[in-house]
């Protein structure tokens, strides 16, 4: 793409390097203000056009600048804004790892009163069937 602009700028350039070179006959009188000694200058009429050409392009590419620039303050303030975004939330815990320590087992709650029967040495210990471990 620089290229191509590169190319239009070089035409532009040539074809008004052209275009005074073609007008720059005799001077002619540009009056700045009527009046019976009217105050003004003697220039070529390319060289006028060029001056006058510039000066009206001047208020569009300064619009175009301060538009430009505005955009790319927007675009750099969501830009940050999703990168800061990104940043917080990969500091927080996700939604999948906090579900995963949920589904943990619970911690035992400890027991209000001891048990009825406790263990001597010498119990084996089996599953318990819903019957008594007798002791052997």
């Amino acid at each position: 793409m620089q290229i191509v602009r590169t190319i239009i700028w070089i035409l532009l350039a040539v074809f008004v390097a052209v275009f005074v070179m073609i007008n720059f006959g005799e001077p002619q009188r540009v009056k700045i203000w009527p009046s019976e000694d009217p105050i003004g200058f003697d220039w070529p009429v390319g060289i006028i056009a060029l001056v006058f050409w510039l000066l009206g392009m001047l208020p569009m590419w300064i619009y175009h600048r301060s538009v430009k620039w505005t955009l790319n303050r927007r675009i750099r303030s969501l830009e940050n804004s999703v990168k800061s975004n990104a940043l917080s939330q990969r500091h927080q815990p996700s939604a999948s790892a906090s579900a995963a320590t949920s589904q943990q087992p619970a911690v035992a709650q400890p027991v209000g009163k001891p048990a009825e029967n406790p263990a001597e040495p010498g119990d084996i210990l089996t599953p318990n069937d819903g019957e008594e471990n007798e002791k052997p």
